[in-house]
């Protein structure tokens, strides 16, 4: 159902809604007027002597059938002016299969969204993302309407036009409280699939200077969450879904304030992605949807003037802290309820996380530890073996990767391996007698025998009690006996199967493997 008081305003939040950002909705609107006047009944002006109909009557005569020439008359109809043969019988058609006279103007835009998803995508992606009403515009002039007259005065004069409904009605150019300010939006250009959320605020109220990164709880491609989210029952949603396969959805546009961190005033600042995961702890992600995640994020800074981004992994100073023009912040939905979102696999890499986008933004280039020191977080170091057990529960418990290793004789508790000393620091503020070590270790299980590191491609043994990952069936009983291959690790996730390439057995817990 169409919103508004007027067909501007209908076609407006029309077309915002079907996913064109701000530039791209008024860059479209500039050229539908000057075809049509925004009028879906609109027959082309030196049409209505040679024919003999007005608007109106020649709708009705279409509708009714007595007037069959509609597709060969080749006046321009509609709100697009659709002219050539083949486009005005597809509108017949598709008007006639939903139902609808030719006239409608919900029906028109349907088709015209339709059209662009189809032969005329390059457009729509412009229309996407566009930081200009200009550069959408000239896209649809030249590309989509293509009347015969294409010259820079008509390029101008349809920006103009298009320029007066971004003013007036660019949800994206609004004053930041407070600050007699204005916030301009995009959205990512490298978004695959399109489908907006109803479950939004719309209008952010305050500048994006935060990323929440939060795990869908599902190995699901950026489609299926964004259908997910479109749902009014879900009741919630995000500005973007990154899929299993590496796919990148849009679900919120970056104007609008997503609902997905259970903190209003998080979401209005922030840009929130929810990542396609396992579905029980640590809640690992895909490699793909890990560098699809890196190259989101990167983009989201760029576009939005950022050359660093900062985790401190402590709620307190990142809540307090007010961040410098350039600089982009992460929180976690843990910090507002009580979720272990964004799973353990995430949180502790959002610190290599920031390091790389930083890189990237060229904000600060990495600085190498001499001869590739790893930094890491030890939180305790024991002769007894339980004692070494009991603390690995507990910093496990607080929603850390943790793991064992033993060196000089002692058993020894530690979280990450950082590349740069200030990510260990952060993660070190955790509640814990903490400090940084660089001392590597033989990594111990938790009962207390030595345990090889395992890499895709090793050949390997399963636990004859081992479960299916995330749940508690087992396997068929011939692959506990079997000589099998190890062919995706994703944190404590790992797909096995009995042969190196093609069809894979199953996933189980990394600590059911033995390498051989």
């Amino acid at each position: 159902m169409l919103t508004g008081k007027t067909n501007e305003e209908k076609i407006w939040n029309y077309l915002t809604a079907a996913g064109l950002n701000a530039c791209g909705a008024a860059g479209l609107m500039g050229n539908l007027y000057a075809e049509s006047a925004l009028s879906p009944i609109n027959l082309q002006n030196t049409f209505e002597k040679k024919l003999g109909y007005t608007d109106a009557a020649y709708t009705a005569a279409v509708d009714s059938g007595a007037y069959d020439s509609f597709v060969r008359d080749s006046a321009g109809y509609g709100l697009a002016q659709w002219t050539y043969w083949s486009r005005k019988k597809n509108l017949l058609d598709y008007a006639k299969s939903r139902g609808k006279s030719i006239g409608d103007l919900e029906m028109q835009l349907d088709f015209l969204m339709k059209e662009l998803s189809g032969g005329y995508r390059a457009v729509l992606d412009v229309l996407r993302t566009a930081t200009s009403v200009r550069t959408a515009s000239d896209a649809v002039l030249l590309q989509f309407e293509r009347p015969a007259d294409q010259s820079a005065a008509v390029q101008e004069r349809r920006a103009g036009y298009g320029q007066k409904y971004y003013d007036k009605y660019a949800a994206g150019q609004q004053a930041e409280k407070g600050s007699g300010k204005t916030m301009g939006y995009t959205n990512s250009p490298l978004v695959s699939y399109t489908r907006i959320s109803p479950n939004k605020t719309r209008n952010r109220t305050h500048k994006i200077d935060t990323i929440t990164i939060h795990c869908i709880v599902g190995q699901w491609t950026a489609k299926q969450g964004c259908d997910y989210f479109a749902g009014a029952s879900a009741k919630s949603s995000a500005n973007y879904v990154v899929g299993k396969d590496g796919s990148i959805g849009l679900c919120v546009e970056e104007k609008d304030r997503s609902w997905c961190t259970s903190n209003a005033a998080n979401d209005h600042r922030a840009v929130t992605i929810e990542v396609a995961s396992d579905t029980s702890s640590p809640y690992a992600v895909t490699d793909k949807a890990y560098t699809a995640l890196l190259n989101l994020v990167t983009d989201i800074c760029k576009r939005n003037g950022k050359t660093k981004l900062l985790w401190t992994g402590n709620k307190t100073k990142t809540l307090a802290c007010k961040p410098l023009q350039n600089e982009m912040v992460m929180t976690v939905h843990r910090w507002f309820a009580n979720k272990s979102c964004p799973g353990d696999w995430l949180y502790n890499r959002l610190g290599d996380l920031a390091e790389k986008v930083t890189s990237r933004l060229g904000g600060a280039a990495p600085q190498p530890s001499p001869s590739g020191t790893l930094y890491r977080v030890q939180t305790g170091a024991y002769k007894n073996k339980a004692n070494a057990d009991s603390q690995l529960a507990k910093v496990k418990a607080a929603g850390f990767d943790t793991y064992m290793v033993k060196a000089g004789g002692l058993y020894k508790i530690q979280v990450g391996a950082f590349s740069k000393k200030e990510n260990a620091d952060a993660m070190a503020a955790a509640g814990f007698d903490t400090f940084i070590t660089t001392e590597k270790g033989e990594a111990v299980s938790s009962n207390g025998t030595a345990t090889a590191s395992l890499a895709v491609g090793d050949k390997v043994k399963l636990d004859s009690n081992a479960p299916v990952y995330g749940g508690t069936s087992k396997f068929a009983s011939w692959v506990y006996s079997s000589t099998l291959y190890l062919r995706e690790l994703n944190g404590n996730r790992a797909v096995i199967s009995t042969q190196k390439t093609g069809a894979v057995t199953g996933a189980v817990d990394k600590k059911y493997l033995k390498k051989i």
